[in-house]
């Protein structure tokens, strides 16, 4: 046998996309890693609970803490185990699908172990938080979701992405996550400059496909940049919420949810988080290109009041485009941290909220942002998630500030990964 394959008995999910094994203990009697017959960890993808797999590992060394494996060969297999939906994604194959073989409740089942686990172990919080599919997925097999997807392109000049953990580009025939719109524009096939960066956007609600290489505008039909000064580099996302019908405008490159649902699933969940705020001063925290601040201005109406904060330049151009006739919105344009904790001259307008709104990147706000968020008092503060472990530090921190939590809801926004997106209200204690 292959002295870098070991066979396997499958453990618990962990978060990240595997689940754990240990290797046997030596057969003398010697410890392994973990202290006396309990065997070294070994993360392994491609394989799910209870299974008993053959392995390659892929990280591994006498000094390391844990090894990394990837189940080439299943032996005894899950019920949950279906035809990979996205074999190329597969062993020594690209990230982005590691979930592809997991039956789609059971990859919800999945995610919400892992939230519970996160809660428990880091937030000392035990809840479990069922995991709710987006409009259209289960018909869909949760595939031809993303609306945004980057490639590279390897030496040879076809489009692909990056092999798990590594910068080794693997070419690429389909992308099955993919919207039927970026499938229209058949990129797979044709040649592009080795290493090229290719991005593709296709909106949702229907505005035309929009193709950047290396960042700039790239006309399809030619096969060649577009060199227009006035060369589209933004597209038009129409989102329903609340029975009404907004319109963004986001640069190609900019942060969006990648799921067609995702903003309007989202959108509708923070509003129902809120509640009834009418009148009240409600402080949005990494606002992007305004996709809550929009309904939140109206939920709050004329009395009340939205101080948008954002790092990003590009991402508050977009917003104020949205949000430039609606005079109960302040947006401001800094580091979240600074302006929160008064090390920018922007704070001087956050000094009371009512309520707050914050949807950090995935490594969470962090201490200095929720110990200054709770400083504030406020009687309600909703945080979307898309790192449930990121999630659990912070609410460990907002309980340390006199915080507890309140609901949870969360939502299966990138099926085929191990990716979740999660709303939580915390409140005060």
């Amino acid at each position: 046998m292959d002295s870098d394959l070991i066979e396997l008995e499958i453990g618990p999910i962990a978060h990240g996309g595997h689940c754990v094994a240990r290797l046997d203990a030596v057969d003398d009697g010697t410890s392994g890693a973990d202290g006396p017959g309990r065997g070294r960890v070994v993360f392994v993808r491609h394989t799910l609970p209870g299974e008993r797999v053959l392995a390659r590992l892929t990280e591994s060394g006498e000094g390391a803490t844990f090894w990394r494996a990837d189940a080439v060969e299943v032996l005894v297999a899950s019920p949950d185990r279906v035809p990979s939906a996205w074999p190329a994604a597969g062993p020594g194959g690209v990230g982005g699908g590691e979930l592809a073989h997991v039956a789609l409740p059971a990859q919800r089942a999945w995610k919400s172990t892992v939230i519970a686990e996160q809660l428990s172990r880091l937030a000392h919080v035990e809840r479990e938080v069922p995991v709710e599919g987006a409009p259209g997925d289960d018909e869909r097999g949760g595939l031809g979701w993303r609306t945004r997807i980057e490639l590279v392109a390897d030496a040879s000049g076809r489009a692909g992405m990056s092999k798990f953990r590594s910068h080794d580009v693997l070419a690429l025939d389909s992308m099955p996550l993919a919207s039927e719109a970026i499938v229209a524009l058949d990129l797979f096939s044709k040649t592009w400059r080795p290493g090229a960066r290719i991005e593709a956007v296709a909106p949702a609600g229907g505005d035309a496909p929009l193709v950047l290489v290396d960042g700039e505008p790239f006309d399809l039909r030619r096969g060649r940049p577009d060199p227009r000064p006035n060369a589209r580099s933004s597209v038009n996302e129409i989102v329903e919420i609340a029975g009404r019908t907004h319109v963004f405008r986001v640069g190609a490159s900019a942060f969006w949810q990648v799921h067609r649902e995702a903003p309007g699933v989202l959108a509708r969940a923070v509003l129902e988080a809120l509640g009834d705020v009418e009148g009240a001063t409600v402080l949005d925290l990494y606002s992007g290109s305004g996709l809550f601040t929009v309904p939140i201005s109206e939920a709050v109406g004329p009395t009340g009041a939205v101080v948008a904060v954002e790092g990003d330049a590009r991402a508050v151009r977009d917003a104020r485009r949205v949000v430039h006739d609606r005079p109960n919105v302040e947006l401001l344009q800094g580091d979240v941290g600074r302006v929160m904790t008064g090390e920018d001259d922007s704070s001087s307008s956050v000094v009371h909220a009512d309520v707050v709104v914050l949807d950090p990147p995935r490594v969470g706000a962090g201490r200095v942002v929720v110990e200054a968020i709770a400083a504030l008092r406020p009687e309600r503060v909703v945080y979307v998630a898309c790192d449930p472990a990121a999630l659990a530090r912070d609410i460990a921190y907002f309980a340390g500030a006199g915080y507890t939590l309140g609901d949870v809801r969360a939502f299966d926004l990138f099926p085929m990964t191990h990716h979740v997106e999660c709303v939580a209200v915390l409140l005060p204690a």
